[in-house]
């Protein structure tokens, strides 16, 4: 019996979250017997790979600065007609030649709005074949604010016209898709929330990593050199000064600023580039200091870890900060705005970590799992047929999901 086939698209832009994400969903579609084909549109990462999964890799391409108002190849050019029409070939070229059972696009048509050069013709062309392939959307669970009405109409409006699903991952019992994008309301039925989307905590070495260690993350690195020097001034300020540091600058932090680092770093503090078992890490150490990326925020809260983070809050996002908030609120970690990241200010946030009662969070982790079978159900349901019963393990993670 052939696997049904899943095309997903998904494009980052200046750290690793969306890619590694979508790593993680891809992967647990091929667990649930799809056969996906993963096309990427940003830089690639050697570190970030799903067995069994196909990777195609469009031209790439990233944000200039944080600011995210150009976009440049890997030599820094700007995009220009010529790239875009590589890139758009390439892509409408892949949904040809795996002719999928459906298609998933992250973050569009609620974000990527620089990418609908190659967007808007893969939904046209989604939309022409017969039959039609299931579209669906997969988002977080907290938005960029938008403030200008009519994007958010015309956004709903694609969703309703052109969309079969759009997949939440998150816990709505914690947050809820409308409190950051209010016209989410309009969806209704096709909103689902999956839960969280969680790695999977695996060991890359003997299970000691991490133990009773401050490990200081700064998630791709792009912008996580300010947080990795406040921790290394912070350290001797706190009550941990004695305990091991780990600092891990992400792949993108530039090599002269990960040599200063390390250069820099006192007896007791290791700094590395990457570590694969970070959320192993992460549930045997003594305390956390990171960013506020969904990522690393999932593997805090799977962990149960002790967490000091520093929500990206540069130019126009405001995701990191809302969902930190929202989280600090509820005891599950302490939230440092980046206006105040120094060293004084980090160390008395350690100080109120290291002195509160941890909280366990009753939230939904198994949004990878849950996706996946959602969209194997759905394919089941149009073919009218059983050609994909599901796994043990996704009737599981569905059978939690709605007893939840």
């Amino acid at each position: 019996m052939t696997a049904p086939r899943v095309l997903f698209y998904v494009q980052h832009l200046l750290g690793i979250g969306h890619y590694r994400r979508a790593m993680i969903l891809a992967q647990a579609m091929r667990e649930a017997g799809l056969a996906v084909t993963l096309v990427s549109g940003g830089m690639a990462d050697e570190n970030e790979q799903a067995d069994g999964v196909e990777l195609v890799q469009l031209p790439p391409l990233r944000a200039a600065d944080a600011s995210f108002t150009l976009l440049v190849d890997p030599a820094g050019r700007p995009l220009d007609d010529a790239l875009r029409a590589r890139r758009r070939e390439r892509l409408l070229a892949t949904l040809q030649a795996v002719a999928p059972q459906a298609v998933v696009i992250e973050s569009y048509p609620f974000g990527r709005r620089a990418f609908r050069f190659e967007l808007e013709p893969l939904v046209e062309a989604v939309r022409a074949m017969r039959p039609t392939p299931l579209l669906v959307s997969s988002v977080r669970d907290v938005l960029v604010a938008k403030k200008d009405e009519a994007r958010a109409a015309a956004i709903v409006a694609a969703m309703q016209r052109d969309f079969d699903l759009v997949l939440v991952h998150g816990d709505p019992q914690l947050i809820r898709l409308e409190e950051s994008f209010p016209p989410a309301a309009a969806l209704g039925e096709k909103l689902f929330y999956t839960g969280y989307v969680a790695a999977e905590a695996t060991d890359a070495g003997n299970g000691e990593a991490g133990r009773g260690e401050v490990l200081v993350s700064a998630g791709g690195g792009a912008v996580g050199m300010r947080l990795l020097s406040a921790a290394l001034t912070a350290r001797p300020l706190t009550a941990l000064a004695d305990a091991p540091w780990r600092l891990i600058t992400g792949p993108n932090l530039a090599d002269g600023a990960r040599r200063d680092l390390a250069g820099a770093a006192p007896s007791g503090v290791l700094v590395e580039r990457y570590r694969p078992d970070l959320p192993a890490m992460l549930r045997r150490c003594r305390l956390s200091i990171s960013q506020a990326g969904y990522n690393t925020v999932v593997d805090l809260l799977a962990a149960g870890a002790r967490a000091v983070v520093v929500p990206f809050a540069q130019g126009n996002e405001t995701e990191q900060q809302q969902r930190a908030e929202r989280l600090a609120h509820g005891g599950y970690l302490t939230l440092l705005r980046e206006s105040k990241l120094d060293a004084p200010h980090l160390a008395a946030a350690i100080a109120a970590t290291l002195a509160a009662p941890l909280s366990r969070p009753r939230i939904k982790l198994n949004g990878a799992h849950v996706s996946a079978e959602k969209i194997r159900a759905l394919l089941c349901t149009r073919a009218a047929t059983a050609i994909c019963p599901p796994s043990v393990r996704g009737e599981r993670a569905l059978g939690k999901h709605r007893a939840d």
